[in-house]
């Protein structure tokens, strides 16, 4: 059975669902949820998406991402793909949510009610090489520098997300 995510109004109303895929080939407003995982240092735990995702492979971007199912809070979602892509649950909270749209050359588009998730994990990640090819802790001020000089290498929405909340 293909996924299906749920789609939302403006202001986060349920209206009904799609398939994934569809969802995003049509570019309809959808619900998401980004994930930052810190450690006591102060680093960010930061994946490159695998070469096999439907559109933004091989780019860098937050802890983890994802949508949560039909029936699904944003918070079980968040801890079942943490737990899924990275190996690893820690506690998280809702930072806020903002509203983007991209799109891609492979004619799908993201068009997300997304919601910002932060944690703290100090322990070992096991990624899950389906989902994620790579991953590094990184310092906030050098991965600014790094977005900064080298754009094309981060997804749309997670320079969003540290350029509006760090």
């Amino acid at each position: 059975m293909s996924e299906q995510i749920i789609l939302v109004d403006e202001n986060d109303n349920e209206i009904g669902s799609g398939e994934k895929l569809e969802v995003h080939q049509a570019g309809q407003l959808h619900r998401a949820f980004s994930i930052l995982v810190f450690n006591s240092l102060g680093e960010l735990l930061i994946q490159q998406r695998a070469k096999g995702k439907y559109h933004c492979p091989n780019l860098w971007t937050n802890t983890c991402c994802s949508h949560p199912r039909v029936g699904e809070t944003i918070l079980e979602a968040a801890h079942r793909r943490l737990i899924e892509e990275m190996g690893f649950d820690c506690d998280l909270e809702v930072k806020g949510n903002f509203i983007y749209k991209a799109e891609f050359d492979n004619g799908l588009t993201e068009h997300e009610f997304d919601y910002v998730l932060v944690g703290e994990y100090n322990r070992d990640i096991k990624i899950n090489p389906k989902e994620v090819e790579d991953s590094k802790w990184i310092k906030l001020e050098d991965l600014k520098l790094e977005i900064d000089e080298y754009p094309d290498k981060y997804t749309p929405w997670f320079k969003i997300i540290i350029n509006k909340y760090f």
